[in-house]
């Protein structure tokens, strides 16, 4: 009981981090092209659009357990990049906060990585594309 409550714990923090971030987005799209663009990056409307997309897709993927792993691996890509493109060392020298801003990112891998090694859990999880199934099927 212990174990399922912690992964749908562990699930539900995934999916509320993203769609926080997605909501701010949505909330003010202008505000968040304006943030890339001051990272560096064109097409930053378009970006913004498809960044909150993506975070949408990873909520659902969190909450409903669907395409779990890869949603896992993907969202540790993104934020990964997300580490460097905004936070990365050319920030820290003027805002010393950024580092603590850059590991944070790192910690949050983890818990992504580790989520896409052991999947969804067994309880309401949707059980469609996982990547480790094969794996999972022939060492029992």
């Amino acid at each position: 009981m212990g174990r399922t409550v912690a992964i749908l714990v562990a699930r539900l923090i995934f999916a509320g981090v993203f769609a926080m971030a997605a909501t701010f987005k949505f909330a003010s799209m202008a505000d968040t092209a304006a943030y890339i663009t001051a990272a560096g990056f064109p097409f930053a409307m378009p970006l913004a659009w498809l960044a909150a997309f993506f975070e949408v897709g990873l909520v659902l993927a969190f909450l409903t357990g669907a395409f779990f792993s890869e949603a896992a691996l993907l969202a540790g890509a993104y934020v990964i990049f997300l580490a460097f493109a905004f936070h990365g060392p050319a920030r820290w020298q003027g805002n010393q906060a950024e580092f603590g801003f850059f590991v944070d990112h790192f910690t949050f891998l983890a818990g992504l990585l580790f989520a896409a090694v052991h999947g969804p859990g067994e309880r309401l999880a949707l059980k469609m594309g996982s990547i480790w199934k094969d794996e999972a099927a022939s060492a029992t």
